[in-house]
């Protein structure tokens, strides 16, 4: 969330270079999103309401923050085209990495909810377990042939001893 107007913004600044050159490796892309920011500069604007919005409704026609708003908006549809454009192209030549580049989030996303599940699950097993463990019937002190006598818990002095029974 960008503060300075309330959403994401393709960085429309107002503080970029002006393109006095196009460098010689520059991406159409590239040339253009230079070139609104030159223009936002220009202009000395640095905040605007979101294209579309009641406040930029509300605005002036001549106010310089209308155009800045609408330049961004241009720009982000310029952008989210140009996505569009890489995947479809992926999609025809690549479509194993448009595949995995389109499914990576969904992806990642539902590892986080298997592993936060499974977590939770462990944390149920234990509470069960530990419940179960309180509930429990004393377990039952049986003396062993050729085994030392077992004291007693909680009777200090006390032993029990294997003794052979006749059956």
């Amino acid at each position: 969330m960008n503060s300075r107007h309330g959403h994401d913004s393709p960085r429309l600044s107002g503080r970029g270079p002006v393109v006095r050159a196009v460098p010689d490796n520059a991406t159409t892309g590239e040339i253009t999103a230079l070139r609104a920011e030159t223009q936002v500069a220009a202009l000395g604007v640095h905040s605007w309401p979101r294209y579309g919005s009641p406040d930029w409704l509300r605005l002036d026609p001549q106010d310089a923050r209308v155009y800045v708003a609408t330049l961004e908006a241009a720009e982000l549809h310029r952008r989210a085209e140009a996505e569009r454009a890489r995947l479809d192209w992926l999609m025809d030549n690549e479509p194993d990495v448009w595949w995995r580049e389109i499914t990576d989030d969904a992806r990642r996303e539902t590892c986080r909810r298997v592993r936060a599940a499974k977590s939770m699950e462990a944390a149920v097993d234990v509470r069960a377990r530990q419940a179960r463990a309180g509930n429990r019937p004393p377990h039952k002190l049986t003396a062993t042939r050729g085994w030392p006598p077992i004291a007693i818990p909680g009777r200090p002095g006390e032993y029990l001893t294997y003794q052979e029974t006749s059956e």
